[in-house]
């Protein structure tokens, strides 16, 4: 008996042995497969597909565990891998044109912006672009108005409603639980805390945010009106007239659309244009498959402008998420010390965060200008902490709807006194000195020091104001008066002095080879994307937590993320009002 039962366990082991090689052969071949770096085979007769629906993020790195799991960001778009699909099809002439399949997609309104000026750009090739819609939602109408034929399913709606701007306070849900916050701020449109301490917009944050939804909404409609050759005033007349409810045919007469067709009749339409016989003899390229193929003409110089992408909150710490001051000094350090790179354009688009992370990014930053320019690009935001570590490059280049400035600062203290009391609760305390206790938040700060810190708030004000002075070349008197955490638009900012011209990352890129008179060069973007293997073996625990967490809390998660964010990091932040959402 006990033979036939050392027979099983041994055939079992043996089973589950082979299993676990099986399995990790498959693994293996998988991971082979979706780390190998075919090429994609360009043929004549290519339409570019921009497909936009999902997410658009300054840059997305895909991960191949992720993908196996079904748990990856799929909907996610890169609007690095956007930009440079459009510069390709441009220049080969393989690609007849580009044809624009808009659906679900959100984005802000510089990066619509970007991607619209490069379209436009590719324009002047002579080849067509032509945009299809079952339904448009606004910001894809915008981006889609620029295509030579703008066409939508004769069923489907046009949406222009324009902008809006909804933030939520939570004041009486805090006074509701029992808990206060302690607020604590330099600048009268500093808004950031309103929804802490104000059940509605003070007047200075709402006439801060009229001023720059109704700057960003004249950069959609001019750019609207000169594609579609119609007047401001009638596009906002549609817009007021809900233009969601209008019927499809109206769009047309109205001007807004070409004509109306059914996909299949695109697809018949575009072979038209390729000049083809068969709707089969057209090939459409996706924006991955453009991710490699090469630029027709790269240069071949060893002298290189780098890129450096800043996306997200600003925090302390060596975190991948984010801006991380640890880690960014570090790569800002290494294109300082790397001879072959000339010049650094700075992309950033940050709503802030933590102002002493923000003073570390600062002071790299300036280092790294001694040796070499450095040019900022603005994305959506390069407000507050965003504008800090932007503030001393060379030039600064802002989309006209870039949201920027924001030169204030905050403090936040939470007191649970009274959902302490509510459930209970009781403290006890003892201590050696007088401020043994600073922090405490079972209780209501005292006065002495409620005043040192709004002293230590003032202090922060008064750096975040030397800093932009000095790298603006404004005195800080006249700063001050700009300053005040107001939010100004990229166009306003030109005409204050925060910004030095408008324009997209292109721009940008020339004025940084122009300062560092280079004529040819190549481009590197950095922080390094992972390669293959490092995001296969990486800890892939936080991007799963983060995954479910997005899925669970939907829109909210954005809100969840920064005060885990302010939680964590430090009290004192330099960051844009986090929850109002434009649409």
């Amino acid at each position: 008996m006990n033979f036939f039962k050392s027979l099983l366990a041994s055939i079992l082991g043996c089973f589950i042995v082979i299993g676990m090689f099986i399995l990790v052969g498959v693994i293996f071949l998988m991971a082979m497969t979706l780390g190998s770096d075919e090429k994609y085979n360009l043929k004549e007769n290519t339409v570019l597909t921009l497909k936009l629906e999902g997410v658009l993020a300054e840059r997305v790195n895909s991960n191949p565990i992720m993908e196996m799991l079904g748990l990856s960001e799929t909907n996610q778009i890169g609007l690095n891998d956007v930009l440079a699909s459009i510069k390709k099809a441009k220049e080969n002439d393989k690609i007849k044109g580009i044809y624009i399949d808009a659906r679900m997609f959100y984005a802000s309104g510089a990066s619509l912006k970007e991607i619209r000026d490069q379209l436009a750009d590719f324009k002047t090739s002579g080849k067509f672009i032509v945009a299809y819609s079952d339904t448009y939602l606004q910001g894809c109408y915008y981006l889609s108005s620029v295509a030579d034929k703008v066409i939508m399913n004769p069923q489907g709606n046009l949406d222009l409603h324009g902008l809006s701007a909804s933030p939520t306070f939570y004041k009486g849900l805090l006074d509701k639980i029992g808990i206060e916050m302690q607020i604590f701020k330099v600048g009268t449109f500093k808004s950031a805390v309103e929804p802490f301490m104000l059940d509605k917009m003070s007047d200075a944050n709402r006439e801060q945010v009229t001023s720059y939804i109704n700057d960003m909404w004249s950069t959609i409609t001019g750019d609207i009106s000169e594609s579609r050759k119609m007047s401001v005033e009638k596009i906002n007349l549609i817009t007021d007239s809900l233009g969601l409810f209008r019927k499809p045919e109206t769009c047309v007469k109205d001007g807004l659309l070409d004509t109306l067709m059914y996909e299949p009749a695109v697809k018949e339409y575009i072979k038209t244009l390729v000049g083809v016989e068969e709707t089969k003899d057209i090939r459409f390229a996706s924006i991955k498959d453009m991710t490699t193929v090469e630029f027709k003409e790269p240069s071949k110089s060893e002298d290189i402008i780098a890129v450096l992408y800043a996306e997200g909150s600003i925090t302390n710490g060596s975190s991948k998420e984010g801006i991380t001051d640890e880690r960014f000094v570090k790569e800002i350090e290494k294109l300082k010390d790397n001879d072959k790179v000339k010049a650094v354009v700075f992309r950033v688009n940050s709503p802030g965060g933590s102002a002493y992370a923000s003073e570390q990014i600062w002071k790299a930053i300036s280092d790294l200008k001694e040796k070499k320019p450095v040019v900022v690009s603005m994305g959506d935001y390069a407000a507050s902490g965003g504008y800090y570590i932007s503030c001393n490059a060379s030039k600064i280049i802002a989309q006209p709807n870039t949201l920027t400035g924001s030169i204030g600062i905050f403090g936040m203290f939470p007191n649970f006194e009274g959902i302490s009391k509510k459930v209970g609760l009781s403290y006890d305390n003892v201590k050696t000195n007088k401020m043994s206790d600073f922090g405490d938040t079972t209780r209501p700060m005292r006065e002495d020091e409620k005043a040192a810190m709004q002293n230590y708030i003032e202090r922060g004000y008064d750096l975040f104001l030397t800093r932009c002075s000095e790298g603006r070349g404004i005195s800080k008197d006249s700063l001050d008066k700009i300053a005040q955490g107001r939010v100004w638009t990229g166009a306003q900012a030109l005409k204050i002095g925060l910004v030095d011209a408008l324009g997209n990352l292109d721009t940008a890129i020339k004025e940084a080879a122009k300062l560092a008179e280079l004529e040819d060069y190549g481009l590197r973007s950095f922080p390094k994307m992972e390669d293959f293997w490092s995001s296969l073996f990486n800890n892939q625990k936080e991007e799963m937590t983060t995954k479910a967490l997005k899925e669970y809390l939907g829109s909210d998660y954005h809100l969840f993320k920064t005060i885990k964010e302010i939680k964590e990091q430090d009290f004192i932040q330099a960051r844009m009002p986090y929850d109002i959402d434009i649409r």
